[in-house]
């Protein structure tokens, strides 16, 4: 039978702050034991997977609803970024087996004059705003004046971005995508931002909404990932969401784009039903994007629990030679007054049929423990950079 590997991205769901969380101001920082401070928690089929027996991932003093099991059904583990970020490219990157040992630049100033007027100049649009700003905040104060002037709301965060907001009657997404491209190429060398991502939206002021065609122009990985190994040796590599993004659109065989965490569960429950022989890689934004950044600690539990509960329909989907990975890229608790990204372990949670209950892995130093355990499951050469453990969490 086919093998075949489904790895789900719970955007920004860490579960503890790293080591030198206190060096990136996360210091206390535990995604998973705020949303537990939540009565919207309900994850019973993640608890008994083992999610609360990660070593660590219960050690907050937040006041939390969360247990580990006396004996947990699938293997787990915590994984440590080696990578110099805590954004959702790094992350990525380094989960499929590239390590970012320097960090993207950011701009908590806004961008320098030499890039604002270059962008100018290449989309005949003037830019507002240009400074680390919320997303829906933005487009509260700048939105009526894009509107009446035409100019374009450009800003960053605390992530290595250039974000560009529009009203898409006046600026259609494929205009917008095309402002990005440009913005894209002006933006490499010193000021090489890990993604330029168009940030459309509608409405009338003061009600105005971001819609779901936004869309990331990332940089292209800096070394060979899993998924163009994976690809070379023959394998289907599906992507569900943003990995076809993340990736700058290389390595993938199939990919389809979503609607939200929803969408994003549904296409991967039908690529279940799919025959091919290789990675599923699933990115489920809504936890970082709609709720993490808006310290919506109900909202994020409430979404954890849905794919939680979703669970239930994918297991029984699960083939005799199937692994079913779930993990993060990074943190983003919602409790603490910051609306970045923080900087903590996330969880690496392992079942099959073939896997060996209660595995418990411990802390492994990089995500990319987990491409070098997929790659060797699936028969393609490893990357060297971190190690498989697929001898530990596999019966016989």
């Amino acid at each position: 039978m086919a093998k075949r590997v489904f790895v789900v991205v719970l955007d920004s769901f860490g579960c503890g702050e790293a080591p030198d969380a206190a060096a990136w101001g996360d210091e206390g920082s535990n995604t998973l034991c705020a949303c537990g401070t939540s009565p919207k928690m309900n994850i019973p089929n993640m608890t008994r997977l083992g999610l609360c027996n990660v070593e660590g991932a219960l050690d907050s003093p937040y006041e939390h609803s969360l247990a580990p099991v006396d004996h947990p059904e699938g293997a787990f583990a915590r994984m440590q970024e080696a990578s110099a970020g805590k954004d959702t490219t790094v992350g990525h990157w380094e989960m499929a087996g590239v390590l970012s040992p320097k960090p993207f630049p950011t701009y908590p100033d806004g961008f320098p004059p030499e890039v604002i007027e270059a962008f100018e100049k290449a989309t005949g649009r003037k830019a507002l705003c240009n400074k680390p700003y919320s997303g829906t905040q933005v487009i509260h104060d700048y939105g009526r004046e894009h509107l009446e002037t035409g100019a374009l709301i450009v800003y960053t965060s605390a992530d290595s971005v250039f974000q560009i907001a529009a009203h898409e009657d006046l600026v259609p997404p494929e205009q917008l995508y095309e402002y990005c491209r440009q913005a894209r190429e002006i933006l490499a060398g010193e000021h090489g931002v890990a993604r330029v991502i168009a940030r459309p939206f509608i409405g009338e002021w003061p009600n105005f909404e971001r819609t779901f065609n936004r869309h990331d122009f990332s940089l292209e990985p800096t070394g060979p990932t899993m998924l163009d190994v994976l690809k070379e040796q023959g394998k289907d590599v599906l992507s569900v969401g943003k990995i076809w993004d993340i990736f700058a659109h290389r390595g993938m065989t199939d990919h389809v784009l979503t609607a939200g965490n929803a969408d994003g569960i549904e296409r991967t429950i039908e690529w279940m039903d799919r025959d091919f022989e290789g990675l599923c890689f699933t990115n489920l934004v809504d936890t970082d994007m709609i709720y993490g950044h808006r310290n919506d600690a109900d909202g994020y539990a409430e979404a954890i629990s849905y794919f939680d509960a979703k669970l239930d329909e994918m297991l029984p989907k699960l083939r005799d030679d199937d692994l079913l990975m779930i993990t993060a890229d990074h943190g983003c608790d919602p409790v603490t007054p910051s609306t970045d990204h923080s900087r903590e372990y996330v969880p690496w949670l392992i079942v099959g049929p073939k896997v060996r209950s209660g595995v418990d892995l411990g802390t492994l130093p990089t995500f990319a423990d987990m491409a070098e355990t997929i790659l060797e499951y699936l028969g393609a050469p490893q990357l060297g950079v971190g190690q498989s453990h697929l001898h530990e969490i596999l019966e016989g």
